[in-house]
């Protein structure tokens, strides 16, 4: 899984549910603080699409995916990943990084994977959750899946609360790869540095919170630990980008803004898009269904891969 070369999906299971550019502007969307009107430096307005609420499942939803969604709520610590994981404690973790200063702040500071070295193209959608960031784009979705086009999915704790049967209904969805997009929806710091107007995590114990929180629920919601991280507004400094590399997480941002946070119109989504090269890992939304992200990927795609470009997913192009 992984090649999207067009090919016909015959024998693919039935549908399921439907689902850098300006760096200023990178993932407005993803903002947690006041919400503005469509074009502004935070939120977008709510959406007033119906889709634009927790998604309802589906009847042919399987047992499974519904006790999955509830295991995946059910209250953790986000100290404790569970007991068959190996990952660093809470305590090793604030032991070894205590007394740090970072120096770098941004979206794309040191150890951060920001392309490939793929000859296949990555795109990413981030599902942040909050105040009118809890719908799914199942056009989109449903885009991806007719192309047969493989995505990773950074997925937010307020998206999966928000969303437990169709986050369970992504994580069985082979074309799909759920990623770790935080607990609190927080730009990662150690010292409480902001991105957007957005205070990020204050301490070495608030990170691994952010970290580890949402690792946890991912875990137990697919079935193995998620292997990629990107933090809320995808800024991080240098020594919360260590920290989640020793938690057994790449950080990942990105080479081209495919959506502008959610902002941009479908003809400007298609041009950013359709500008990929080998390598790149393009950074977009599938919360937002009023945006123009849908209708920019529904033109972006057939082209490109008239044009012979491949898609994957992060997991079939980089090693953790």
């Amino acid at each position: 899984m992984g090649d999207s070369k067009r090919r016909p999906l015959a024998g693919r299971r039935s549908v399921l549910l439907g689902m850098a550019g300006l760096a200023s502007a990178a993932l407005t969307a993803c903002a947690s603080g006041p919400t503005h009107t469509a074009g502004s430096s935070g939120d977008l307005a709510a959406p007033t699409s119906p889709r634009s609420g927790p998604a309802t499942p589906p009847p042919s939803l399987a047992a499974k995916s519904r006790e999955q969604a509830v295991a995946a709520l059910a209250p953790t610590s986000p100290a404790s990943p569970g007991p068959a994981s190996t990952v660093l404690s809470k305590q090793h973790i604030m032991a070894e990084f205590h007394g740090r200063h970072p120096k770098e702040w941004g979206l794309h500071v040191t150890g951060v994977v920001n392309r490939t070295a793929s000859a296949k193209v990555v795109l990413t959608f981030d599902a942040c959750g909050g105040h009118g960031g809890t719908g799914c784009d199942h056009a989109l979705l449903q885009t991806l899946r007719r192309h047969n086009v493989p995505a990773t999915l950074f997925i937010n704790s307020r998206w999966i609360h928000a969303n437990p049967a169709l986050s369970a209904e992504l994580a069985a969805d082979p074309l799909f790869e759920l990623a770790n997009h935080g607990t609190a929806h927080l730009p990662l710091s150690v010292s409480g540095k902001s991105a957007y107007g957005i205070q990020g995590t204050t301490s070495v114990a608030a990170a691994y919170d952010e970290l580890m929180g949402n690792q946890q629920i991912l875990q137990e919601l697919c079935g193995t630990a998620p292997k990629f991280f990107r933090p809320g507004t995808a800024f991080y400094d240098e020594v919360a980008v260590e920290m989640t590399r020793r938690l057994g997480m790449l950080p990942v941002n990105f080479t081209v803004n495919g959506d502008g946070g959610a902002t941009y119109s479908a003809a400007t989504v298609a041009g950013e898009v359709g500008r990929v090269v080998a390598g790149d890992i393009v950074i977009s939304h599938f919360n937002r269904p009023a945006a123009g992200t849908a209708g920019g990927y529904a033109r972006a795609l057939p082209q490109l891969l008239d044009l012979g470009v491949s898609f994957a997913r992060l997991g079939d192009v980089l090693t953790v």
